[in-house]
């Protein structure tokens, strides 16, 4: 006798009281063989987006930028991390800065999203009152400062030397903890954070012969997606859905070529070896590829989720990022970025190429899990089983949201296997 799957799934809605408590994760701790999906609220309710926001973006490490876009003092970035704007900066030593996005005096938006550059000389200042502020994130001035713009004559006006208990060097940039790792730049909100390397655990080695700090972006392209973040990423980290998503794709990056590529550390990880060639719709041939490259770094493309949200795939030849920042429970606005080596010669026709593949590979992963985010606002849908083969980075990756919604604190430990590759298929011999 078959038992009712939806029988041991929590009907929907959930209490949104009940999203901080272990019990209604229960069938998604089970071991992958067993396991059924994440709660279907967790991509479609607001009180789950927000508070998720908190938990998980607001507690680690959010991989939010690319290093060549500051890549000397004064160069910036600003980003949205858990909907608070962030610069990215370099200070006159060129070492890596961030700061919340606000005024020390009344709140006031310094830089806009635009921004490339902090302001003239390597200052950012407040386009309201003219607070003055280094790359260090020091309060340099406030009016009657040097170069504050007073209008002349009426400096009197401005003197500010008669208030009380107050002194600029209280009133510096509220800091946010940055880092870098290869291309990415990180994020991290939390006053407490920890090292980025306990996040990345054993990345850094795994890539360490692509020397990937060296990598630049060529090509950006922005995308709105219809769905949750979350889709997003679980898309990304199994090939399950090749055949019938991905015709082109499958050509050169065959079912059969695929291996789970994962160690500690928060993330998910697969690859394909070999890397076949070119197909009649394109496919990842079009640049030479990095010369230092030995063994299956050579012949393989290696395809990481970083948690929370970005997307790494790295081949010998180029990378291909997804940023994705989540904005509502059903919307994602996603960065889609191709970098080259540092061997690779300007080749546009090559880059034309990838471009074009990567945006067509891209709109069918979009086109198919907005059709997942549609279905999931049926109520009827509590949750599915897992299919252990193909979905194992599906469920360590849906364990690392639990653990940030619980309260727990633990990185995931590497697929317990010889070698840095378990098979997903019978060895033919």
């Amino acid at each position: 006798m078959t038992t009712d799957p939806n029988s041991v799934l929590p009907a929907r809605p959930i209490d949104p009281a009940l999203f901080t408590d272990e019990e209604i994760y229960r069938q998604t701790r089970l071991p992958v063989e067993l396991a059924s999906t994440l709660i279907p609220d967790a991509y479609t309710s607001p009180e789950f987006f927000a508070l998720e926001q908190e938990r998980v973006f607001t507690s680690g490490w959010v991989a939010v930028g690319f290093t060549a876009d500051v890549d000397k003092p004064g160069r910036c970035v600003v980003v949205d991390v858990a909907g608070r704007s962030v610069i990215v900066t370099r200070n006159r030593h060129g070492e890596l800065r961030g700061f919340h996005n606000v005024c020390r005096h009344r709140a006031t938006k310094l830089l806009d999203a635009d921004a490339r550059e902090v302001g003239h000389r390597g200052r950012i200042r407040c386009p309201y009152h003219n607070w003055t502020y280094d790359t260090d994130g020091t309060c340099l001035g406030t009016p009657l400062f040097e170069g504050s713009d007073v209008p002349a004559g009426e400096e009197a006006v401005f003197d500010t030397s008669v208030a009380r208990n107050f002194d600029r060097a209280d009133y510096g940039l509220l800091q946010v903890s940055v880092d870098e790792w290869g291309f990415l730049l990180f994020v991290n909100l939390d006053p407490g954070a920890g090292p980025l390397s306990t996040q990345l655990g054993d990345l850094p080695e795994r890539f360490a012969d692509y020397r990937l700090e060296s990598w630049m972006p060529q090509r950006r392209n922005t995308y709105e997606v219809s769905a949750n973040y979350k889709l997003v990423g679980e898309n990304f980290m199994e090939y399950y859905h090749l055949p019938w998503v991905h015709p082109e794709l499958n050509q050169v990056s065959k079912f059969s070529d695929h291996y789970r590529w994962q160690g500690p550390g928060m993330y998910t990880g697969m690859c394909t070896t070999p890397v076949s060639s070119n197909g009649d719709a394109g496919g990842w041939d079009g640049l030479a590829p990095l010369s230092s490259l030995s063994g299956t770094d050579a012949d393989s493309g290696r395809f990481v989720w970083l948690f929370p949200s970005c997307a790494i795939v790295v081949l010998p030849n180029h990378a291909f990022v997804l940023l994705n920042k989540p904005v509502a429970p059903d919307r994602t606005v996603e960065t889609a970025v191709l970098l080259t080596h540092p061997e690779s010669p300007a080749d546009a026709e090559g880059l034309d190429q990838l471009e074009k593949f990567w945006d067509l590979v891209n709109r069918q992963d979009l086109e198919i899990v907005e059709r997942v985010q549609e279905g999931l606002s049926n109520p009827a849908y509590r949750g599915g089983r897992m299919c252990f083969r193909f979905e194992e980075p599906l469920h360590r990756f849906q364990n690392m949201v639990i653990d940030k919604m619980v309260g727990v604190d633990r990185v995931p430990a590497g697929d317990a296997v010889e070698g840095d590759m378990t098979r997903m298929f019978p060895d033919p011999a």
